[in-house]
């Protein structure tokens, strides 16, 4: 694979080892989840939304503006640095994680890459500093089969008037920006698809229900309504009609930071359970000293090294400028494989304490379950790897 000739820093060194930018960032954020986002995971989860405290966190510690540029108000960093931020941030809590990951890899990329400078002035300092961004893609016609949009923005006068629904756009509750796509010429097919940058409160658009999941509660998936929504046509993101190359592009680095959630995700089961198989005895002795149980957690740890070298190969070949499109679906694919297993294998590690939401790896699994689904199913990568590799049609 081309992601051999990487080898972390091009100097020889594995893919997991890091740099001292990176060990120093990866430990702050760490710690930062540990102590901020910790506590709050089970209020969350059922409530049903991000704390406004810990929000604030976010944006003050600088994780909602990774790697938008300092000019702009962000941190400067590395596409690789959003995912260490994601992961880490994962292990504690995957619907924050999410959070992180569509306000970096999604929003914040998808502007930095194809904004014009104005736009970036106007925008990027607002999603670095206070305001978090949406992704609305996804309708209730259009899933796997991303351009089968009904969304339509029709041309009247300077501007353009947006008339719509969207589905399952994560981010919807609390972001004050989105990235809409809707087609200017259904004729046209993909090739009639724009992208425009929305914002909270404009007149014709409303944020509506919150979906009620299985997984990742604290994060919120609300259908968007447009309604003879006016945009001018400032609001264009890149070129009017190219609107499907943008989503491509984006969701290609989208389905590395899902990697990294579902990577963090599993490192937390994993951590959970071994700590727990350390504390509970059974016929005299910790359960940690069977045979049985040591091969279980022996086999865990080596699905989750794996699956870190595949999210770290696919972060450092995007940043090294390679062609990265294979390993994206690969590593979202194997992954969030890897987090459902390690996840259920926690559970059972736990035993029925397991099965009971007084302890954390319940919530894990069902946090799992939404990897194999979101910004690309399963199904979707397999194709796309197929085609990529085999040369399947």
């Amino acid at each position: 694979m081309e992601g051999e000739t990487v080898s972390g820093t091009g100097t020889g060194r594995p893919l997991t080892e890091l740099n001292e930018d990176e060990r120093m960032f990866r430990e702050t954020v760490r710690r930062f989840a540990a102590e901020q986002i910790g506590p709050l995971v089970r209020r969350m989860d059922e409530e049903q939304h991000i704390d406004a405290g810990l929000l604030e966190k976010l944006f003050e510690l600088g994780l909602m503006g990774v790697s938008i540029p300092e000019e702009f108000g962000g941190a400067g960093g590395t596409f690789f640095d959003s995912v260490l931020a994601v992961e880490m941030i994962s292990a504690v809590d995957p619907a924050v994680g999410v959070l992180v990951d569509v306000q970096n890899t999604l929003v914040a990329s998808a502007l930095t890459r194809w904004a014009t400078e104005e736009q970036k002035k106007k925008y990027l300092m607002r999603l670095a500093t206070d305001t978090v961004g949406a992704y609305a893609l996804s309708e209730a016609g259009s899933g796997s089969d991303a351009f089968a949009l009904e969304t339509r923005a029709e041309r009247r006068g300077d501007g353009y008037v947006l008339n719509g629904r969207k589905l399952w756009i994560t981010n919807a509750k609390e972001a004050g920006l989105f990235i809409v796509f809707a087609t200017v010429d259904a004729k046209a097919g993909y090739k009639g698809i724009t992208a425009f940058v929305v914002e909270k409160g404009a007149a014709g658009f409303a944020v509506g229900r919150k979906e009620d999941k299985l997984g990742i509660r604290a994060s919120s998936t609300c259908e968007l309504v447009f309604d003879d929504c006016e945009a001018s046509a400032e609001q264009v993101l890149g070129e009017v009609g190219k609107g499907y190359k943008i989503a491509i592009e984006t969701l290609n680095e989208g389905r590395i930071g899902i990697a990294a959630q579902m990577l963090g995700l599993a490192e937390g089961a994993w951590g959970y359970a071994v700590r727990y198989a350390k504390e509970r005895k059974q016929f005299g002795k910790a359960i940690a000293e069977f045979q049985a149980m040591q091969f279980q957690l022996a086999e865990m740890a080596t699905d989750v090294e794996a699956a870190k070298l595949m999210v770290y190969n696919a972060a450092r070949l995007k940043d090294a400028g390679m062609e990265f499109l294979k390993e994206a679906a690969m590593c979202k694919y194997l992954v969030s494989q890897t987090a459902e297993r390690v996840a259920s294998l926690a559970v059972e590690v736990f035993g029925g304490a397991g099965f009971v939401k007084d302890y954390p790896v319940e919530k894990l699994y069902r946090d799992a379950k939404i990897g194999k689904i979101y910004e690309g199913t399963s199904f979707m990568q397999l194709a796309t790897i197929a085609k990529l590799t085999v040369g399947a049609k």
